[in-house]
């Protein structure tokens, strides 16, 4: 069973000279086969993504601009983590619920996914998620 703890910050390769910075995330970054990228933007004030947990599918988020809060649940504990770099990002594994939340002004959030879109591979509602927990322990 997944916890919090399985959910990891990582430093994403940076490359910097006078004409600026560079970063790279290449394949041995992260700890799974890129199938879907995404990204959010114009995220209005008070506004708020996620809200929901993978069965299988792992997420790699990254700040590419401005700051955002990301809140992880594993059904019994729960950890806030802010992203405000473009060469940090957030490895989150399967089972963990997730919401994004203060989004700065200007920010966006690319998405690296293990997976293709798949509703059943979401679990969207709260009390669903702590009942599969449950299930599960």
């Amino acid at each position: 069973m997944t916890t919090i703890h399985d959910v990891q910050v990582i430093d994403i390769k940076k490359v910097h000279d006078t004409r600026g910075n560079l970063s790279v995330i290449e394949d041995n970054a992260i700890p799974f086969e890129m199938k879907r990228v995404y990204y959010l933007y114009d995220i209005p004030s008070g506004g708020r993504r996620g809200g929901h947990s993978h069965k299988n599918q792992q997420e790699f988020l990254v700040a590419l601009s401005g700051s955002f809060d990301v809140i992880l649940n594993d059904g019994s504990e729960e950890k806030t983590v802010t992203l405000n770099k473009p060469n940090v990002g957030l490895l989150i594994v399967n089972g963990i619920w997730r919401e994004l939340h203060n989004f700065s002004s200007g920010s966006v959030c690319l998405v690296l996914a293990s997976g293709i879109f798949e509703e059943a591979d979401y679990i969207r509602d709260y009390t669903d998620y702590k009942l599969s927990k449950n299930r599960i322990s």
